[in-house]
């Protein structure tokens, strides 16, 4: 928990329904999506040549799904102050967060509490994730174990 401090961090005790967690922006680049896809091996060309993804249909270069999947998630990683307090998360893909160039784009991520297991000690957290006013997932559910 390096950089965390300890009361910041919440406890299952603490964490009630209807939690709001606190909203970030995230901005994603051209760069970014280069970085990611060496480090993930997914060159597909749509996701860094503009040319290429308006051939196949796209407006323009997509972020790639799992890219935007862990952008989002950092909402709740943060939060609990622990990335391997996760014990699960899914989503469904709604619409590509398309990146222009030079300009980039932002992902918005909210979250709520929207369930809690009291055997289990854990929470579902909602999330609701937007790029140019779209949401570009649905059903994002993230289950945190809590202390």
């Amino acid at each position: 928990m390096t950089g965390v401090l300890a009361s910041a961090v919440p406890t299952f005790e603490s964490v009630v329904l209807g939690q709001a967690l606190p909203p970030r922006t995230f901005p994603v680049s051209r760069e970014s999506l280069v970085r990611y896809a060496g480090a993930g091996g997914d060159f597909n060309p749509i996701h860094w040549n503009e040319r290429v993804a308006r051939e196949v249909g796209l407006p323009d270069v997509i972020a790639h799904g799992m890219f935007t999947m862990a952008t989002v998630v950092q909402v709740v990683t943060a939060w609990a102050g622990d990335p391997a307090a996760v014990v699960e998360y899914g989503v469904r893909f709604t619409k590509p967060v398309v990146v222009p160039d030079p300009a980039g784009a932002t992902i918005e991520v909210t979250g709520v509490v929207a369930a809690r297991d009291e055997q289990a000690r854990t929470v579902r957290v909602d999330l609701i994730a937007r790029s140019d006013g779209e949401k570009v997932l649905a059903r994002a559910q993230v289950v945190v174990a809590l202390r």
